[in-house]
């Protein structure tokens, strides 16, 4: 069973048709880069009034030293009575004491800050993750599988640390550089437009830089990006990598990724040193011609010493933020391309989405209908022609033809993996474009081909098929059951009982809400049965560790067969009322193959099914046949019917039978 997200409602303007894909990177400016981010994340501005507030004050006593050396050099070094200790003692004190409360507003600042990023920076993973989840299989293949984990991760830290430490310094900063500007202009107005003419070049410099500085950050971005997916992807492959002795080839073309971002961060930084340098140039360029204008100003009488000193002092607090400001800016550049990254993913249009008010089902036998189904995959030929089809209820159907014929789009449709492109596909009447998820996903479950786990023990992974809550077993000699929840059938003793289509009684519930071990304790017991009634509990002893046994990363601790098995006991947890097969008895041992037949038997019994039968024996032990050939459907009837006849199925039974002997 693939597991699936609760799907959240999608805004409508981002529900698209066909052909939706991952862009590499947003379009949006600067600017409006950061307003997208803030309306995303929106507790990253929460309380930024309070913090606004507390940054002044320990930008306003930077200026304390400043304030403090001149009135000491004045009016207490160069007094006119001569040098007043108390009076210098006083200044120090009181200097001392702001100092200690801007370091206190600073440190406030910066605890405010870093939470509100931080919990700005969760939200903003976890939307894309989300949206990543509510994105169509084939919107998901449209960016390789590493690269798009690096978005909701990479490409989120860069954001992290911008908000948590240039946010934090660029808000100081600019308070620091309008506090230092305001006590300059007290102190000489022409020294103060001299310090800013002197860097308008600068600024001038940095604005048009900036531009070169985002476009070489944004290939930075991607070509990291590229190259974990690269990476990603050999080492998921490694076993084929050894197996085809392509180690080699495989190592040029994660180092030529390698180089790629290498070569793409080194520019970057080249120009990241280039306009740094700058800054620190003219900054020092400045604080000279200061100490010229001033000295002159304190000749012609228009400066004290000690204001001349202040002055130099609220230079150094200026210009101090101004080359700041330059590195600042280079990792807003970066930060601002990693933005872009993850808002492209945020922003890709939903393909498969839930309407506004959908329908939810009652449980009961699945009845499936296929209505003039066509589709096509995007820039593709059309690959379903007018498909029409009636399923009745609790009937074990097969899906057959040859590879390519359409088997598996019919089944990805059924399940709501995809949508048609013209035509509707119906659960007991409904389209599925108006059933809710939450319904939709209780009552159809797909079981792939090879069955997916999660790293975790064979009892984590059959437990994903519970619906939660359950109840604890109580009183002696209660059995294991398990409440089935809201709207699902409830499960028999017998494997072999039917989906009753009731929903529980409120009786049927606990007024107690269970513990978190108690809880544990009923799900295994659940799991335990269903193993129990699929026929496979000698198969769960002979485990090294039963259920608790490691299946390792994407279950590779198992054999292929022994992951189906999990897969299938957790599909019968789910109890669906359709269910969904892609074939699951190829590639494995004969022992395995019974079992997992066996498993089959009692997964699928009393139940709607629909499965893609690349055997024929499974066509043979169905109660109606459906035969696709390129895109259309040639036939349907029983195995016996279609068998006798003279057409595409009795050639493919014909074939299959000469193999076999």
């Amino acid at each position: 069973m693939t597991a699936v997200t609760d799907e959240a409602e999608v805004p409508e303007d981002l529900l698209d048709a066909d052909g939706a894909r991952i862009e590499s990177t947003s379009s949006l400016g600067v600017f409006a880069t950061l307003r997208r981010g803030i309306e995303i994340s929106p507790e990253i501005t929460r309380g930024m009034w309070i913090t606004l507030g507390l940054a002044l004050l320990a930008a306003a006593g930077r200026v304390v030293v400043p304030l403090a050396v001149q009135q000491t050099i004045d009016v207490g070094i160069l007094a006119d009575a001569g040098p007043d200790l108390g009076r210098v003692a006083l200044l120090a004190s009181l200097a001392t004491g702001a100092l200690v409360l801007a370091a206190l507003c600073a440190a406030l600042v910066n605890v405010r800050l870093f939470r509100s990023a931080e919990a700005g920076l969760a939200t903003l993973r976890t939307k894309a993750f989300r949206h990543v989840h509510n994105l169509s299989t084939l919107t998901q293949n449209t960016e390789r599988r590493g690269a798009l984990v690096s978005r909701v991760t990479n490409d989120v830290d860069t954001v992290s640390l911008f908000v948590q430490w240039g946010g934090i310094m660029l808000l100081v900063s600019a308070l620091q550089i309008l506090v230092a500007t305001g006590l300059m202009l007290v102190y000489s107005p022409i020294l103060t437009a001299v310090v800013w003419i002197s860097f308008v070049p600068m600024f001038l410099v940095i604005r048009y830089g900036q531009k070169y500085v985002n476009r070489a950050y944004t290939l930075v971005r991607e070509r990291v990006g590229a190259m974990l997916g690269a990476i990603s992807e050999s080492v998921v492959g490694a076993e084929t990598v050894r197996a085809y002795g392509v180690a080699e080839r495989t190592g040029r073309r994660i180092d030529g990724a390698i180089e790629d971002a290498r070569s793409a961060q080194a520019r970057s930084q080249v120009l990241v040193a280039g306009t740094f340098s700058s800054g620190v140039l003219i900054s020092n360029l400045v604080l000279a011609v200061v100490v010229v204008v001033g000295t002159l100003l304190g000749v012609g009488g228009g400066l004290t010493a000690g204001q001349l000193v202040a002055f130099l002092f609220l230079v150094q607090l200026f210009t101090g933020p101004v080359q700041m400001a330059t590195e600042i800016l280079n990792e807003l550049q970066n930060a601002v391309a990693g933005w872009r990254r993850v808002i492209a993913v945020i922003d890709t249009p939903v393909q498969v989405a839930e309407k506004p008010g959908a329908v939810t089902q009652q449980r009961g036998p699945a009845h499936v209908t296929l209505r003039d189904v066509r589709f096509s995959y995007p820039n593709g030929p059309e690959v379903l022609h007018g498909v029409t089809l009636d399923l009745p209820p609790r009937t074990k159907v097969a899906v057959v033809g040859q590879t390519g014929s359409g088997k598996t789009t019919i089944a990805k449709l059924v399940t709501r993996l995809m949508d048609p492109t013209a035509g509707a596909v119906e659960l007991d009447g409904v389209n599925l474009r108006d059933l809710a998820f939450a319904s939709l996903r209780e009552r159809v479950v797909l079981v792939p081909q090879e069955g997916f786990l999660f790293d975790g023990t064979v009892l984590e992974n059959a437990a994903y098929g519970l619906r939660a809550p359950l109840p604890v077993p109580v009183g002696a000699g209660s059995s294991p059951a398990r409440d089935v929840g809201e709207g699902q059938a409830s499960r028999t003793e017998s494997s072999d009982a039917e989906p009753s289509g009731t929903e529980p009684s409120g009786g049927e519930r606990l007024a107690v809400e269970p513990s978190g071990g108690e809880q544990a304790g009923a799900e295994r017991a659940a799991v335990e049965q269903a193993f129990a009634e699929l026929g496979l509990s000698d198969w769960v002893a002979d485990l090294p560790d039963g259920l608790e046994t490691a299946v390792g990363q994407r279950g590779e601790a198992l054999s292929a067969g022994e992951r189906q098995l999990v897969a299938i006991a957790r599909a019968y947890l789910a109890q669906p009322d359709l269910l969904v097969l892609d074939e699951a008895t190829s590639a494995v041992d004969p022992a395995t193959e019974v079992r997992i037949a066996r498993a089959l038997d009692s997964l699928t019994a009393g139940r709607s099914t629909i499965t893609i039968a690349h055997r024929l024996s499974t066509a043979e032990a169905s109660d109606l046949v459906v035969v696709v050939d390129q895109g259309h459907v040639a036939e349907v009837g029983p195995h016996a019917e279609l068998a006798a006849a003279d057409g595409i199925y009795a050639q493919m039974h014909a074939s299959w039978v000469a193999q076999t002997r």
